[in-house]
Parts: C-alpha cells; structure tokens; sequence
C-alpha cells in the first residue's frame, strides 16, 4: 500500500545545550575516575533515557544527601542546588562535584552581589522546580521572592518596593517572561534587572527555531520529559505561535499516532536533555508510516561548550 506523504520540518537548534552535555559529561568522568558508584543528587538532566543509561553505568540517583555515604564521590545536577547542600556535603568530608550550569551560577552570582548591595529578590519561576529552588537557596530564608504570572506581580508584599532587583529561571517562556518583567517594571520602577539576559541562549534559540516552523506546519512534536521545563515551554510557544496540536513526547513509541490522522506538515524538536538518537528514532518512526520528506529549519548555530570542573579533569 502506497504511505501518504508528509513534510516533516526539523527545527534545529535542538536537543543538547552546552550545559547538558557538560553535566552528562561530569557523571561519565566521575566514574572513569572514580569507579561505581558515584552518587548524583536528583537527575543530572531531566531526560529518562540519559539517566537510564548512566545508572547503567554506575550512577545512583538520590533526592537527598543524607542518602549518599560519606566515602563515595557526590554529583549536583544541572539544576544547581541551595548553599546548603555543598556546605552539608564539605561538613562530611565528601567528594563534590558541581555540575551545575555555568549559566545557572552566574543567576547565582548576581542573587548574591544584589543581595550584598542591600536589595531583595524577586525571582521569576516556576514553585518546586529543582533550579528554582537551587537559586532561591542561595539566599538566607525570605530574601527572594517567587513570582510566575502577572497576577503575582500585583500580589508582590517586598519589604521596601525602591531597593529590589529581579533574576529569572533560565528555561521559561521567553514572551511569558517579558510580560511578567514588563509588569515588575511598571510597579517599582526602580527595580534593577540582571545586566545580560538570565533565560539561557539554548531556550531562547530553542524556542526561535519553533517559532520559524509553527506557520509552516499542522502538529508539533517535542521529544523531552515532562518535567523538564525547557521542553514544556518549547510545547506552549508552538501553541502560541499558531500551531493548534502540540504534543510532548518521551521517544518515538510515546506518539499519538491517530490524532495525526490527516496532517501532512509535522515540526520536530527535542528539549535541551533529549539525546539526538531519540530525533533519530521519531525521524524513523515518520519514515516507517509515511512517504516522508524532512526539511531542516536552522534559525542559529551554537558553538557554546564549558569546561568540566579541574577536579575531573587531574590525574586522568
């Protein structure tokens, strides 16, 4: 039987940011270095097929320190962790390695330096995301104050409105995020914002490439976790953008395949923990139900890369 045809636009960038591929990185060297076990405080990057593959290879997963031994080597994840963790971890005598995105850190850095000049926080994320959490524990207990909508905004109670400055979580929404810092802006308008850009250029460039292909195409899929922010995000600019049928998905045997029934242009993107061989196994999926015809949609090149931390990189 002949397979109908379908266009399948490939949004790239895609997949793997620089700070994802350092992170999976770390936890590899970690045991070439140290041998299995080695232990990582919540998922390095949140992408079960990654974390899969690392347990395989000697990597333990906890939520907690106080499930990791003393004399076993500690990872933190992507996401970056509170002060406390590190600081619980020096107590022990541990070994640590912070995985931490350097991008994440520098949000870090500028918490730290406005809250040394005397300001109060407000942070734009989402509640009980693992970065979110990480940078809001940088700081002593009510020195940040979390906001996600516009709503949040006018229920703001902060100390004194004329000292506050504002950092934002690195994978939200781009336009969600203008909207809500346009709102912090117009009622304290004295607010200091970070000098460079707290949403990270992989979601920026993730979300333009979805941008380009939303005019173009009847569904979008994006391949990543649920509760990976980044990914989510990527499915709610495809909706906004035009694209009524957006889907995430895990890997290839996680599509809806009926409610594509009749679509003859699909975009495909992966959020920035999805492994490019899950963007191969859909590609074969498509090629094995369609005659299939893929377009690369390039809207930028990233040559961003970070350095592992020196720990890892001595006595190798």
């Amino acid at each position: 039987m002949t397979k109908p045809r379908l266009d399948l636009f490939l949004a790239a960038p895609r997949g793997f940011c620089a700070g994802v591929d350092r992170a999976i990185k770390i936890v590899e060297m970690a045991l070439q270095k140290w041998g299995a076990p080695v232990y990582v405080r919540h998922e390095i990057v949140h992408n079960r097929h990654v974390v899969d593959g690392l347990r395989a290879k000697g990597a333990i997963f906890v939520e907690d320190l106080a499930d990791c031994p003393d004399d076993r080597p500690v990872i933190f994840s992507a996401h970056g962790v509170p002060k406390s963790v590190p600081a619980e971890a020096a107590r022990r005598g541990m070994i640590a390695v912070d995985a931490t995105c350097p991008l994440v850190t520098k949000v870090h850095n500028e918490a730290a330096r406005h809250h040394a000049e005397g300001l109060q926080m407000v942070m734009i994320g989402h509640a009980g995301h693992p970065e979110v959490e990480g940078t809001m524990g940088q700081l002593p207990p009510g020195e940040v104050l979390l906001v996600e909508t516009v709503a949040d905004v006018a229920a703001l109670s902060p100390k004194d409105p004329g000292r506050l400055a504002f950092i934002t979580q690195t994978t939200l929404s781009v336009d969600d995020t203008a909207e809500v810092v346009a709102a912090l802006r117009a009622r304290f308008p004295a607010i200091v914002g970070p000098r460079r850009e707290d949403i990270c250029y992989a979601t920026t460039n993730r979300q333009a490439a979805v941008k380009a292909i939303a005019p173009r195409i009847d569904a979008l899929l994006v391949i990543g976790a649920p509760n990976s922010s980044n990914s989510m995000r990527l499915v709610e600019v495809g909706r906004a953008a035009g694209c009524a049928h957006a889907q995430l998905v895990r890997r290839a045997a996680d599509i809806d395949w009926r409610a594509l029934d009749g679509v003859r242009a699909v975009g495909l993107t992966a959020g920035a923990s999805a492994p490019e061989e899950l963007v191969d196994e859909v590609i074969g999926a498509f090629r094995d139900r369609f005659a299939l015809r893929v377009e690369l949609v390039e809207t930028a090149v990233e040559r961003v890369e970070f350095k592992v931390p020196r720990i890892l990189r001595e006595d190798l």
